[in-house]
């Protein structure tokens, strides 16, 4: 028997640790407009319907009602389709310019603000010294890169007692 007929246990594809480890693509509102063009249709197929078979008895104006209603929806959504132009390491680079310190620890999420659902980056950051000095929340517009809010105070957190060994 040689060596390449010698089968080694090994972890299945989805259970690797590396799996899944490759660059991170943030969702983007853009498929909105696909979403947005079928409600149109469905919309337009509705109405068309109620127009052409009026005398039918499988139709009445609940046909008319659900076709309007549908359009409108589709219109709401071209309206959201507002696209993402910034990752987090871009929000993070405007979040420094804008703070006037050296950002340490920090988390940035993705959410979603307003009626349009509008993508904007929630940054918390920490200076970056040892024991941060300054802490920071900030609202950035993920497609104009407009900071919203942004609200800098010095740290509050005693970080010095866990840093402490207790005996």
């Amino acid at each position: 028997m040689t060596n390449s007929e010698i089968h080694a246990d090994s972890l299945p594809a989805d259970l690797d640790p590396n799996y899944g480890t490759g660059e991170y693509q943030i969702p983007n509102n853009d498929k909105r407009k696909l979403a947005g063009y079928l409600y149109l249709l469905s919309g337009i197929v509705f109405v068309s319907l109620f127009l052409i078979c009026k005398k039918s008895p499988l139709v009445n104006e609940g046909f008319l009602i659900a076709g309007i209603g549908i359009w409108l929806f589709g219109v709401y959504n071209f309206l959201a389709a507002i696209k993402c132009e910034i990752d987090e390491r871009q929000a993070l680079q405007i979040a420094e310019e804008k703070l006037g310190f050296d950002i340490g620890p920090c988390s940035a999420q993705l959410m979603w603000r307003g009626l349009r659902s509008r993508p904007v980056w929630r940054i918390l950051a920490y200076s970056s010294e040892l024991i941060p000095k300054q802490r920071a929340v900030l609202l950035i517009d993920a497609h104009s890169k407009v900071i919203h809010e942004a609200v800098v105070e010095e740290n509050p957190e005693d970080w010095d007692s866990s840093t402490k060994q207790t005996t």
